[in-house]
């Protein structure tokens, strides 16, 4: 994700970086795009010539995850329901979250905002759709609940993990560990016995 947004430009990106702080701090709509454009130390000319309103900033932050979301479903699609194909959607996932932490912050402080957004629903959407590909149509509740809690852990885990002393890499990677001994449990058990 930091690669595709580092190609569109340094303004949009930095008025993306700015908004989703000030959007955590101070929530989405005690936010306006007057207070956005001070701290860039620019107009508001130039705020709107990247961005009309505040859910135009929160929209293109959703794209910008979503692209590397859409990316992977469709890779998985073509693959194999293998115990293999759903560890790497796991890995990919984890990678295409690695810079969207702060997004995430926001979608926990501003959830009747996410809500309210024509985001919200589509997030959800991916995210069914990736438990899909992590389950088996015919697992077990408890496996499911595997699954499931296999892609909340690679959400939740870079909040809960960010007060724990530690390099954030190797963090992300203990977090990337137990969403993967998830899977491979759902899938392992669900996988017949000789």
């Amino acid at each position: 994700m930091g690669t595709a947004r580092a190609r569109r430009g340094d303004t949009r990106q930095r008025i993306q970086d700015v908004a989703l702080d000030l959007f955590a701090q101070q929530g989405y709509e005690k936010t306006s795009l007057r207070e956005i454009a001070e701290h860039l130390d620019v107009t508001k000319a130039a705020l709107y010539y990247h961005f009309k309103t505040k859910e135009d900033i929160v929209i293109s932050l959703f794209e910008d995850l979503a692209r590397p979301c859409d990316e992977l479903i469709a890779w998985a699609a073509d693959r194999p329901r293998t115990l293999e194909t759903k560890t790497e959607v796991v890995r990919r996932y984890s990678e295409a979250l690695r810079d969207a932490a702060p997004l995430f912050r926001f979608m926990q402080e501003n959830q009747a905002t996410v809500r309210d957004l024509s985001i919200g629903e589509s997030f959800k959407e991916r995210m069914l759709t990736m438990v899909g590909l992590l389950n088996e149509p015919d697992a077990e509740l408890k496996d499911q609940a595997r699954c499931i809690t296999a892609l909340v852990s690679l959400h939740s885990g870079m909040f809960a993990m960010q007060n724990i002393e530690g390099d954030p890499e190797e963090k992300r990677r203990a977090v990337l560990e137990v969403a993967l001994e998830l899977v491979t449990a759902a899938n392992t058990a669900a996988a017949p016995q000789d």
